[in-house]
């Protein structure tokens, strides 16, 4: 075994989807891996047989304390923590006029708290250690917002991608890594029951929601362009290289929308130049 299979994995959400996989791929590859779920047999029975060093928890990633307990224990009998993969998370639709305070507070208080608590309670070993790199899941959805009915999820994911920017200017200096994973459409359970919420309260008004919606649970589920086990082999290099990006797209479809916001920004910033730039004193 070299020396980056003996890298120590933090990876939540894993019972299901690309969390899962990705376990599965470390734990073949000898890493050893702490692997968080709501349900510890769910998730034991899901990654199956192993060799490697395999840590499955049960943690609620809402409670400051559970993530706290999960950290030291992996920290304890793992011993260290190198690679911390910040994966749970589930997808909402609804336009916003939908979706009531608690369906959207639900949805951040997994997708984005439910992050900063795990990262909260492991910067301090990482800190000291001087080492480490942590993975915050996004979406293309966290880049670009153009789909009807994704507003609370995205604003979830933009609130991912705009946290990880800032910590990765914070922890540079203690030479921890900070990536920003975009995928765009991966053939997982994500669109399933489960991993995706619709709103209490549905408006016919909103056609494109509704349509949104349909496209998303009857024509893309099951059809997802990407492969999961080479989006898991993508995360798994990038913690490999000696200088990795802040920013990770996955999917030719990721790909393409990341082009065409920041084409469609590009245009619109000289479009209107002249008023932007006419806003300071005069000098």
């Amino acid at each position: 075994m070299d020396t980056t299979t003996k890298k120590v994995w933090f990876v939540t959400g894993a019972s299901k989807g690309l969390g899962l996989i990705l376990v599965q791929k470390l734990l073949q590859n000898g890493y050893a891996v702490a692997a968080t779920s709501r349900n510890k047999q769910e998730l034991i029975d899901a990654v199956g047989d192993t060799n490697a060093p395999f840590l499955p928890l049960a943690v609620n990633l809402t409670d400051e304390t559970s993530v706290r307990q999960a950290i030291d224990a992996t920290i304890h009998t793992l011993g260290g923590l190198d690679v911390v993969v910040n994966n749970a998370g589930y997808g909402l639709t609804g336009s916003l006029e939908e979706l009531t305070d608690l369906e959207a507070r639900q949805n951040f208080d997994i997708n984005v708290f439910g992050s900063l608590n795990v990262i909260r309670q492991a910067m301090p070993f990482l800190r000291k250690q001087n080492a480490g790199h942590i993975l915050n899941i996004s979406s293309i959805g966290g880049f670009y917002g153009n789909f009807p009915g994704w507003g609370i999820y995205c604003a979830t994911k933009f609130a991912v991608e705009g946290f990880s920017e800032s910590l990765a200017a914070e922890v540079n200096a203690f030479g921890v890594h900070v990536t920003i994973v975009a995928p765009g459409y991966f053939r997982t359970n994500f669109l399933s029951a489960g991993s995706f919420a619709l709103p209490i309260t549905q408006l016919d008004a909103y056609k494109e929601v509704r349509e949104s919606q349909q496209f998303h649970q009857q024509v893309m589920d099951g059809n997802q362009p990407g492969d999961p086990e080479k989006a898991a082999d993508a995360m798994i290099q990038i913690t490999t290289e000696s200088n990795p990006p802040l920013h990770l797209f996955l999917g030719q479809d990721a790909y393409d929308m990341a082009n065409a916001k920041l084409n469609d920004v590009h245009n619109e910033l000289e479009q209107w130049k002249a008023l932007t730039v006419s806003t300071g004193f005069a000098s």
